[in-house]
């Protein structure tokens, strides 16, 4: 199998070299298989072997004259092999090379995405582990709801990062196909051991029952697959800058020693990278109707996807590339505010505990439509009064504190019971 995309940035995987590289590969693939298979004198592939190289600029001047990129690859390829190149490209047609090398670049792509979704799943764990206990406010409707902690929060992230995972692991299977059977897709003109023998050195599998392209919906399911990864990393995003608005600010992004936030308001402190995220995933989302419009194509092959995956595949790669090294940061660098949380979530004098308070006084035996009529005016007349407090509001009234003990009641302002029950969720993450 070519080890040869170990290349520590998604550009260079995705770059015009690269891309020439895999054609390379996969045409010396293939002469190789026909060697095997006794079509190919062993001195010819070992000439091929030792000679075959390409120059960009050199494809790039022949293309500009004969119009047709692999015609243009080979005849570079041919002046620098010289007569054992008669033996490169034989009952292939242009895209056995074009899917074939694809799918070497999607497969390099997948492996590199996953280490980045592996290096922000370990810091989202560590977050959450260091944040399991520390209490903060659930929202609903962006309304205070009830407490839960921020470990339980960043452990949803977590969750979902991880089916990701999964994802990115089967979508490594999917791309990871390769087609060596010529015009029409007939083996009409190449023998199938070809492909087999191909595939194997490359690393890929044969595709099931391709024509004369591989189909596109599993490159249509790369695009979708990265867009899903992306709108995660949304979530992530979104909740961090609703979280660090400066009337919550139970959390923030890092802010470098030196940077600025505004030229005209030197106060700001603003999360752009978790805006820039946002923004980037829905630059992967717009993708996917081209990436599905892209699976219907006419007859046996027609070469309107190739002009949207010239663009469409290395920017989805790249961008989701840039955008998990952004997250990791973030998540990494993040500044959380465990007293602004405390704040946030007893303002008002605790109202949101106002569900335990029903449930005692339904358990004194009162009706419950009765308490919940209590206790909502209590909550109400704290929530619309500058310095309200629902607690005193009840401590107050005759009709609670005749049923509730003072100690009854202060248990039910207690967060004990809000966590008692996520130890699950930390052995379902290991966290």
């Amino acid at each position: 199998m070519i080890e040869r995309y170990t290349l520590p940035e998604m550009g260079s995987i995705w770059s015009e070299q690269a891309k020439f590289q895999s054609w390379l590969d996969v045409e010396i693939a293939a002469t190789a298989a026909q060697c095997q298979l006794g079509r190919v004198p062993a001195e010819a592939l070992a000439e091929i072997r030792a000679k075959a190289s390409f120059q960009v600029e050199r494809i790039l001047e022949i293309e500009a004259e004969v119009r047709h990129d692999v015609i243009a690859f080979l005849t570079n390829v041919n002046e620098v092999v010289g007569d054992a190149g008669r033996y490169i490209h034989v009952g292939m047609t242009s895209s056995d090379v074009l899917d074939t090398g694809l799918a070497l670049q999607l497969k390099a792509s997948v492996a590199l995405l996953r280490l980045e979704l592996d290096q922000l799943a370990a810091a989202l764990r560590l977050l959450a582990r260091e944040h399991k206990g520390t209490v903060m406010i659930g929202r609903s409707h962006a309304i205070h709801g009830e407490p839960i902690t921020f470990g339980f929060k960043v452990a949803g992230w977590l969750a979902e990062v991880l089916r990701n995972q999964e994802r990115l692991e089967r979508l490594e299977t999917v791309v990871s196909v390769g087609q060596i059977s010529g015009a029409m897709g007939t083996y009409a003109n190449t023998d199938p051991q070809v492909e087999a023998i191909t595939c194997q050195i490359l690393g890929l599998e044969p595709d099931t029952a391709s024509t004369q392209v591989i189909g596109r919906d599993r490159h249509a399911e790369y695009v979708q697959t990265l867009a899903l990864v992306g709108v995660a990393l949304e979530r992530i995003s979104t909740e961090i800058r609703n979280l660090q608005r400066t009337d919550v600010l139970e959390v923030e992004e890092n802010f470098a020693k030196g940077q600025k936030g505004s030229s005209a308001m030197p106060h700001k402190r603003n999360p752009i990278r978790s805006e820039r995220i946002s923004g980037l995933a829905r630059v992967l989302r717009s993708y996917t109707i081209a990436a599905l419009e892209n699976c219907a194509l006419w007859h046996e092959r027609d070469i309107s996807h190739s002009s949207v995956e010239r663009m469409m595949l290395p920017d989805c790669s790249v961008t989701l590339h840039f955008m998990l090294r952004e997250t990791t940061a973030v998540v990494a660098g993040l500044g959380v505010y465990p007293e602004n949380m405390a704040r946030n979530m007893n303002v008002y004098g605790g109202v949101v505990f106002s569900q335990r308070v029903l449930l005692a006084l339904v358990d004194t035996g009162l009706a419950r439509e009765e308490a919940y009529r209590i206790v909502q005016r209590h909550a109400h007349s704290a929530w619309n009064q500058t310095g309200g407090d629902f607690r005193a509001n009840l401590e107050a009234d005759a009709d609670v504190t005749s049923r509730l003990s003072p100690a009854e009641l202060a248990e039910c302002f207690s967060t004990a019971l809000h966590q008692q029950n996520l130890e699950v969720i930390w052995q379902r993450l290991g966290i």
